[in-house]
């Protein structure tokens, strides 16, 4: 796994100017979920405005209509969850001693608890507060960053 000895080279220069603040696991699962949680927010804008252009869907066979920010969150929660556990495993959580299809078991179970919250609050940040749906994203995956993160190390990858 040439790649996961690079990323943890390039963290580990960057450790000492953090060190007395962080731990190195705290400080890996930092870096590596601001990424994901950068990424998700530029997919979320990208997927909210040009790929469903802010349209409501209607799915006819389930009668059922979603909105663009609906479409919007489950398709980044889909990329996100990806690149998310690919990262927690291999760079941060590396000590843990459960195996791979556990740990993703215990990464899906916390990802939707975590999902289910940032999708709560982006629907109340919406339909009630009134605020953009871009900045809601912002704002509601900023709150669920300290649950999951909770989620991660004392159950996930325990």
């Amino acid at each position: 796994m040439k790649l996961v000895s690079i990323i943890h080279r390039v963290l580990d220069f960057f450790y000492p100017l953090v060190k007395r603040l962080f731990d190195q696991t705290t400080y890996y699962y930092a870096v590596c979920g601001v990424g994901n949680l950068v990424l998700s927010w530029i997919l979320f804008f990208l997927f909210f405005n040009f790929v469903f252009e802010k349209q409501f869907f209607h799915l006819n066979f389930i009668n059922f209509t979603f909105s663009a920010y609906t479409l919007s969150s489950i398709v980044c929660f889909l990329i996100t969850f990806t690149f998310g556990f690919l990262l927690m495993k291999y760079i941060v959580f590396t000590e843990s001693g459960l195996k791979g299809r556990i740990q993703l078991f215990r990464y899906a179970l916390s990802s939707i608890i975590s999902g289910i919250i940032g999708w709560s609050l982006l629907k109340m940040f919406i339909e009630v507060f009134d605020i953009f749906p871009s900045i809601a994203n912002i704002l509601a995956s900023c709150l669920v960053v300290i649950v999951s993160y909770l989620l991660q190390r004392k159950f996930t990858f325990k």
